[in-house]
């Protein structure tokens, strides 16, 4: 077999390296540089002969890695002409494979599709799956939402990111079949603001159709209101020295100056209640008519089965870096609680908080309380009342936690955000990859279940098998959630007694704290 498909622009031929075969660099929309800056993405260009498949495109514009801290052998190559994804199939036979495309994370402002923890040689071999990744635009080119740059045709504003990951989904709809997938069974799937971007898709109905499941890892619905995008544009503005922002204004702008403006802008500290995310999809009332927790409480959503979770220690990736915590002690943490959600009682909070660890035998230091609270704040709350309000018309509604620990820089990382990654794709057998996760017999038994779960559900809408036995659909009362981790097991409301602090468990009840 030659390797060769043919795709939307011409042919591309791929690679076979150990049983699957991988097409790197695949352009599912033209180069959005130029007028198409903030516009929806276009076709490719048509080539001639056949394209080569065998090297990974280039990644959007972004701030360097962080020495010591970066993936080895991830792209770095930047460019604005960034929309390529990447396809690893069992085989170029003509079969109906499941088919699983991953959006990545990194804040919308970093990341690639091709990241080492995302290739999906693995899983294409061990789950007989189709795997597809891509780039999207990030940052100010992939989520300014400003109307000086609205779309004149329709109205959107910001979620040119959004429109660049509809237009993979379409790129597969029309094309996986030829890579051995079955189009009619794509499943999502996405961490962190991949995950946030499959809640975001949930309620666009721009995406309606074009993906069968859902899963969302470590991405609660965050979204921006028009005032609150307008106010992240006004500010970069000001940091690029523009007296106004204005379409003519910020074409002139390079790529880079982008970044660097993004990147100041993400160091200062947030009002009272705001996530430190300059950039996030928009309600702008087109794209994203309404928040997607809202759209799928309503029943405006597709509903379609989701499988949604989180770490136990998400928020230690953030602080171990954030010197504003170290040495934090009983007032720092009142105030730091009273600034992330300043519609509670801090004092309330922090005495459950306090309360459930004591019982369970777990530090309350302050610190390790923060991480608690903030964790479930940021990350666990809102991502249960996201399968609160799905399970209302999707019985299909299934919810973990993953508690495995990371041995790297001492273990203080615990159960650290974006840790389940790599034993979702298979990737802790990387020696890179292994610092971080652990290695060994038991990292790879956990893997195994977690990749069977995630490809069950791919494949039939139930994510049970025989590695990990029955797991039940999870409902509010109950609370059924898998837990995953030294031990894995079945666990009725695992880790709630503290959950109350935030509230009743009412889907779509309150504001949106990225807000």
């Amino acid at each position: 077999m030659d390797g060769i498909v043919e795709v939307a622009g011409g042919r591309v031929r791929g690679v076979e390296r150990d049983g699957v075969w991988a097409f790197s660099g695949i352009p599912f929309a033209g180069p959005p540089v130029g007028p198409l800056r903030w516009r929806q993405p276009q076709a490719p260009a048509p080539w001639t002969g056949v394209r080569s498949a065998a090297e990974f495109g280039p990644i959007a514009p972004q701030t360097p890695p962080i020495p010591g801290v970066a993936i080895p052998g991830d792209p770095v190559e930047q460019d604005e002409d960034c929309l390529t994804l990447n396809v690893w199939t069992p085989a170029l036979d003509g079969g109906r494979r499941p088919v699983m495309v991953w959006v990545h994370g990194g804040g919308f402002t970093t990341g690639t599709g091709a990241s080492l923890l995302y290739r999906g040689g693995d899983l294409a071999r061990h789950g007989d799956v189709v795997v597809v990744t891509f780039n999207y635009r990030l940052g100010a080119l992939g989520f300014l939402g400003h109307p000086a740059v609205a779309d004149g045709d329709d109205g959107q504003v910001g979620n040119w990111g959004l429109a660049d990951q509809v237009a993979a989904l379409h790129w597969v709809r029309r094309h996986v079949g030829a890579f051995g997938g079955d189009p009619g069974n794509v499943t999502l799937f996405g961490e962190s603001a991949g995950g946030m971007s499959v809640s975001a898709l949930l309620g666009a109905p721009a995406a309606r159709g074009l993906f069968h499941k859902a899963v969302v890892q470590s991405g609660p619905p965050y979204t921006h209101s028009l005032d609150r995008a307008r106010r992240a544009a006004d500010d970069l503005g000001t940091l690029l020295g523009l007296p106004e922002v204005t379409r003519e204004g910020l074409d002139r702008v390079p790529a880079d100056q982008l970044v660097a403006a993004t990147a100041e802008l993400q160091n200062r500290t947030p009002r009272p209640g705001e996530l430190p995310l300059p950039f996030l999809p928009v309600v702008d009332g087109r794209f994203l008519p309404r928040r997607p927790d809202e759209a799928v409480a309503a029943g405006e959503a597709p509903p379609v089965p989701l499988l949604i979770g989180t770490t136990r220690d998400e928020l230690t990736f953030f602080v171990l870096g954030d010197r504003s915590t170290h040495g934090m002690d009983d007032d720092g943490l009142l105030r730091m609680v009273g600034r992330s959600a300043p519609d509670v009682s801090p004092e309330r909070v922090v005495g459950a908080y306090r309360a459930a660890r004591s019982a369970r035998g777990e530090s309350v230091a302050p610190l390790d309380l923060w991480v608690a609270a903030g964790t479930d704040l940021v990350f666990r709350w809102p991502s249960l009342q996201l399968a609160a309000a799905h399970r209302v018309r999707q019985p299909a509604t299934f919810v973990y936690l993953f508690t495995w620990e990371s041995p790297a820089f001492g273990g203080v990382l615990g159960s650290c955000h974006a840790l389940e990654i790599p034993f979702v794709f298979g990737s802790v057998r990387r020696p890179a990859v292994g610092a971080f996760t652990g290695s060994g017999p038991d990292a790879d038994a956990l893997s195994d279940r977690m990749q069977q779960a995630w490809l069950s559900f791919a494949r039939g809408a139930d994510p049970s098998h025989e590695g990990i036995g029955l797991w039940p659909a999870w409902d509010p009362d109950r609370r059924a959630t898998m837990v995953f981790g030294h031990h894995t097991e079945l666990v009725d409301a695992p880790r709630d007694p503290e959950l109350a602090a935030w509230g009743p468990l009412s889907p779509a009840a309150g504001p949106d704290p990225a807000d």
